[in-house]
């Protein structure tokens, strides 16, 4: 599965959950940046294995 963000391409390793918007799977990359921001609960996908690091 890829990272829902635009013009990315890289394999989505963690589910979002972001209460004012729909949940979202992104790689590590994005979710780093976006989990910084309060609300915004990152759970690591069961099958990214090493992306998640």
């Amino acid at each position: 599965m890829e990272c829902t963000e635009p013009d990315c391409e890289e394999t989505a390793a963690v589910e979002l959950h972001i209460p004012w918007a729909e949940n979202r799977v992104v790689c590590s990359g994005h979710a780093r940046v976006f989990a910084r921001q309060d609300g915004i609960v990152a759970d690591p996908l069961t099958d990214a294995g090493d992306e998640w690091s």
